[in-house]
Order: structure tokens, then C-alpha cells, then sequence
């Protein structure tokens, strides 16, 4: 058991939550019972997340993509209004972290995706490793673009997206960033990588990867970003001996 006052702390202080802009808020979301022995965590605090927390009599959910979005209506009504109802009713604490738990060294989904996809890290293309979101790396051994989208396929349990660049040999520089960072693929290109994985495409992605002469892999917005919370959970579980189960709420996009 550990004091949520001390466990929020403790991953403030990990992650380094305050030096991050954000579009959200970075922390404690939305306050419940004051000692936390059980902690579910899960990629979003979606209505199937909250009612799974409840279930299993969690006190603390922790998340990546928790509320208060910027731009987002300030009214709680709707399915915002029934999310918050359910915390507050059950007592649940709500914990989330963006930014943060993208960049972290160690535990942060880019870290961890670098892991599942067995990329040497080499550093950051916008910043310090750590503080950086466009990591960059390579393989272990050169491999054709469609090579490497099946592998990210087999260990990802998702086949990727594939716009590959015209006239390009094999790939050997890689360069990644989990979720919805598919306009950081100038960022990628510009730091000299062959191929860059996010989780999201837009229509202008296709031809930017084609005119750069960059592969680009759309591997996923939920299927990149599932293993950063897992680490923090198991991190909090290791360090404070509370309790921690993830639960992955299917999501294709």
C-alpha cells in the first residue's frame, strides 16, 4: 500500500512531468481514495477501461491518454460526464501521463517499442534522449521496406501501413515516434533516416514519404503506445509493492 499523494510524486518525479508542454494535464486527473494497494493500468481512460478498474476494485487507473484535452469542451456532459461519474462514484483515482511517458529513457513508449522491435537506440533527433519525441536508431541488420514492415507486423501483432519511397535500397537508419506523430516525418528525414514508424497516416503523409524519398510505417496509434504504461505499471509494482494488472482494450486505429 502507498499513499497517492507519495505514489503521484513518485511518477511526477520519474517521468519529469512538469518540464513537458503539453496539450493535457500531466498527473493526478481525477482524485479518489487516498491509499492505493491496486493499479490498473491501460492505454486510455475509455468507459471499458473504467468499468474493467471497477471490476477488479482498482483504486488507481493509470493511463496515457487520460481528459482535459486542450480545445476540448469544458462542459461535463456526455460520455465525459459518465467517465468522471464512474471514478468519483467507485472512487478510483485517475492518473495520466502524455508527453512524458512518450520520451522517458526507460520506460516511455518510444523506449519500449525501440525494445519490442529490437532498434538500437543511437538518440533524438528534436532534443535529448529522455526529452526528445523523434527517436532515432538503427537495425540490427539492413532489411528491404517491406521486410520491415512485416517484422514490426509479427512483434506488434498488427500489420503496419506501408508507403514506401520510391527508388530506395535497403534500410538500415530508422526513426520513431509512437502515436499520432506522422507530421514529425520531415523531423525523421532531416536527421538522415530511411524509414520512420509512427502510429497514425494522413492523407498528406503518403506524399511527403514519396517526395522525401523516406518509407513511412503507420504501425498504429494503440498498438505503438501499449507498453509504456505496461513499464510504469511494473515499475510502480517492483518499487511500492502495489498490485498492477494492464488490460488492453482492442483498439485497430
Amino acid at each position: 500500500m502507498i499513499l497517492r499523494t507519495d505514489l503521484v510524486r513518485a511518477c511526477d518525479t520519474l517521468l519529469d512531468a512538469p518540464a513537458f508542454k503539453d496539450y493535457t494535464v500531466n498527473g493526478l486527473q481525477v482524485a479518489g481514495r487516498d491509499e492505493v494497494r491496486r493499479v490498473m493500468s491501460g492505454v486510455t481512460a475509455c468507459q471499458a477501461l473504467l468499468d474493467e478498474a471497477v471490476s477488479w476494485s482498482a483504486d488507481l487507473l493509470l493511463v496515457h491518454h487520460g481528459y482535459f484535452w486542450k480545445n476540448e469542451p469544458v462542459a461535463i456532459t456526455g460520455i465525459k460526464q459518465r467517465r468522471i461519474r464512474t471514478l468519483l462514484l467507485n472512487d478510483i483515482n485517475l492518473l495520466a501521463y502524455h508527453l512524458p511517458l512518450d520520451a522517458h529513457a526507460e520506460l516511455g513508449n518510444n523506449a519500449m517499442l525501440a525494445r519490442r522491435l529490437g532498434l538500437r537506440v543511437e538518440g533524438c533527433a528534436d532534443g535529448e534522449l529522455g526529452q526528445g519525441l523523434v527517436w532515432l536508431g538503427s537495425l540490427p541488420e539492413a532489411a528491404s521496406a517491406a521486410g520491415l514492415a512485416r517484422h514490426v507486423g509479427e512483434r506488434l501483432g498488427r500489420q503496419p501501413l506501408l508507403i514506401e519511397a520510391p527508388a530506395s535500397g535497403a534500410v538500415r537508419r530508422v526513426a520513431w515516434c509512437t502515436g499520432g506523430a506522422q507530421d514529425m516525418i520531415v523531423t525523421a528525414w532531416e536527421a538522415g533516416a530511411e524509414a520512420f514508424i509512427s502510429g497514425e497516416i494522413s492523407e498528406r503523409t503518403t506524399h511527403l514519404a514519396r517526395e522525401l524519398g523516406i518509407h513511412y510505417l503507420a504501425a498504429g496509434h494503440h498498438a505503438t503506445e501499449r507498453y509504456g504504461v505496461q513499464a510504469l505499471g511494473a515499475w510502480l509494482a517492483q518499487e511500492y509493492g502495489v498490485e498492477h494488472r494492464f488490460v488492453d482494450i482492442d483498439n485497430p486505429a
